[in-house]
């Protein structure tokens, strides 16, 4: 009924027979599954295939933690069984040994490693900090041409510098205490005393101030310290800074930052020029007057917040130290005005004065300081060489915007004292400074 037989192996081990009538018109197919045996080796062999690659992993873990095990004894070898020291110091490099050979590592890179808690360099230098408050008397003129006064007050910082004999000394910025009536500094411990004037620099905004000795009290000498001066000539761009000061008058704070530029020629907000060095330290109002310290806590600069520029980020100025220093060192013998003088001895300059407002100058260009109106005949101002049409910016080198300014400073020098005074005079359609030495006369008598 049906012959030719036909078998046919497939790929997964089972057949099909294929069996056909005479004609070759009609077929019947049967699947035949394959050998259960064959599915038993299948499933031996992956099984063994499991255990093999357990052993393989096995030996891989072995042979890898002994490698690990090998290359550290190694290196103790190398480093004499010693690890290697790692410094906080910002500068320095770990004492990894110098030696070469072979079956030992050729090639070691040093490492730096940077330090951000900077608590112990404020620990150290806080206590030369003082925040200082300048009691002033504003006067001005009112829209009807009327004049006024008002008391002010205004903060800033200083630093600790010296001390001899009589009085504590204390750097700070000049325009910190210009104009003031009355100085406090208040110490790391909350003591407050009063500050006077030692001696200033308008030109480079610096100014020395004294307290006194016998107003300091045992508890507050035991507490403050003198600063260390760094030097600002051997910095690099990069170098990490601190900043430290009376921001906004709420009393020390401390910022850090990096040195962004040195050298940096600005503008300041009287429309003269300083050379500063440039940091991303924060050094906001109240600062001015702080010191700008290295990782060493030395001071390298003294802030100043004096600079046209408030609507930038990141970019706060302070003065360098190497070239304060001598003028500070000049102020630092100056003698201190602590007492005014009585009435019938005070100085006398005989000149008639007038204010130079905003107005005046923006009008007829005339620069900001005390504008000579007239000078009396064989007067100490005469004498000296002060001429009508001159504008008196500094006395005895602290800069005098009014004539309040110029007064108050007057009633610190007896008849007879002679002082340095700083004139703006026009020369050729331009006012260039005159420098002058006035011999203090006495009061007229009536």
């Amino acid at each position: 009924m049906y012959e030719n037989d036909i078998y046919s192996n497939s790929d997964n081990g089972s057949y099909t027979t294929y069996q056909t009538d005479g004609t070759g018109s009609q077929r019947t197919d049967f699947v035949m599954a394959p050998d259960s045996d064959k599915g038993k080796k299948k499933k031996k062999g992956g099984f063994r295939k499991l255990l093999f690659s357990m052993g393989m992993g096995l030996v891989f873990g072995l042979f890898a933690g002994a490698g690990f095990y090998v290359v550290h004894m190694g290196v103790e070898r190398i480093a004499g069984g010693e690890a290697a020291e790692v410094s906080t110091d910002d500068t320095a490099q770990p004492n990894l040994p110098d030696k070469t050979g072979e079956g030992l590592l050729q090639n070691v890179n040093t490492i730096t490693y940077v330090n951000s808690d900077i608590s112990n360099v404020v620990d150290k230098v806080m206590p030369a900090m003082v925040s200082i408050v300048n009691n002033y008397t504003q006067t001005g003129t009112t829209f009807w041409g009327q004049q006024y006064s008002q008391q002010g007050a205004s903060s800033g910082s200083g630093i600790i510098v010296a001390e001899n004999e009589n009085e504590l000394l204390i750097v700070s910025n000049n325009h910190v205490v210009q104009g003031m009536d009355t100085l406090e500094v208040t110490f790391i411990d909350g003591s407050v005393a009063q500050a006077y004037i030692k001696g200033t620099d308008a030109d480079m905004d610096l100014a020395v101030i004294a307290v006194p000795l016998e107003n300091v009290t045992q508890e507050t000498k035991g507490a403050i310290t003198i600063a260390t001066m760094g030097d600002s000539d051997n910095l690099k761009l990069g170098m990490p800074v601190i900043a430290i000061g009376n921001a906004l008058g709420y009393g020390q704070s401390v910022t850090n930052g990096i040195i962004s530029a040195l050298d940096r020629e600005m503008t300041l907000d009287d429309g003269s020029t300083g050379i500063f060095i440039q940091t991303n330290a924060a050094i906001n109002p109240g600062n001015s007057g702080g010191a700008l310290l290295n990782i060493n806590g030395e001071v390298i600069g003294i802030n100043s917040n004096k600079i046209a520029a408030s609507q930038v980020e990141g970019m706060g100025y302070a003065i360098p130290i190497s070239s304060a220093s001598p003028i500070i060192a000049d102020l630092l013998e100056r003698q201190t005005r602590t007492d005014k003088v009585a009435d019938g001895e005070v100085g006398y300059m005989g000149i008639t004065m007038q204010d130079v407002t905003d107005q005046i100058t923006q009008m007829l260009g005339i620069p900001g300081g005390v504008y000579v109106y007239e000078v009396a005949e064989d007067s100490a101002a005469e004498q000296a060489g002060i001429q009508h049409g001159d504008v008196i910016v500094k006395f005895d080198g602290q800069k005098v915007s009014t004539r309040v300014e110029l007064k108050q400073l007057v009633s610190y020098y007896k008849a007879g004292e002679t002082v340095k005074v700083t004139v703006k005079r026009a020369q050729g359609g331009q006012y260039e400074d005159v420098e002058l030495d006035v011999t203090l006369g006495s009061q007229p008598t009536e």
